[in-house]
């Protein structure tokens, strides 16, 4: 059996209930919510695949006595890509989410209801 840490399956249960949430709700403000739990899910994947225990800062400090060699900080550094990549990829949801509410208001005051087949119903 594999080997899974705790961050992994709560990652992999939060993709699953929003996965669930985006096939079977109708609700406007179901579905975003639902994207969003998604991408925090993607975000604690990823910031867990870039852990290491024990792990230091990846800067390297030359002339500090007790400073770490080169290889020596590559052995026992944290990796920073994944790090860089869920701050990106934050600042990018925010940005999503807000226009997906803006959009769902709208919707409300246009059609009256958030219900995704009601909407389409009443636009035909």
């Amino acid at each position: 059996m594999v080997n899974l840490s705790l961050n992994y399956i709560v990652a992999m249960v939060m993709i699953a209930i929003s996965l669930y949430c985006l096939l079977y709700k109708r609700n406007l403000l179901k579905i975003i919510i639902a994207l969003s739990l998604m991408t925090d899910g993607v975000h604690l994947f990823l910031i867990s695949l870039g852990y290491k225990a024990g792990g230091i800062a990846p800067i390297i400090t030359s002339g500090v006595p007790g400073a770490q060699s080169g290889a020596q900080l590559a052995v026992s550094a944290v990796d920073p890509l994944p790090q860089a990549l869920v701050l990106t990829s934050i600042v990018i949801n925010v940005a999503t989410l807000a226009m997906a509410l803006s959009l769902a208001v709208y919707l409300h005051h246009h059609y009256g209801t958030l219900d995704i087949s009601e909407a389409r119903r009443l636009r035909e």
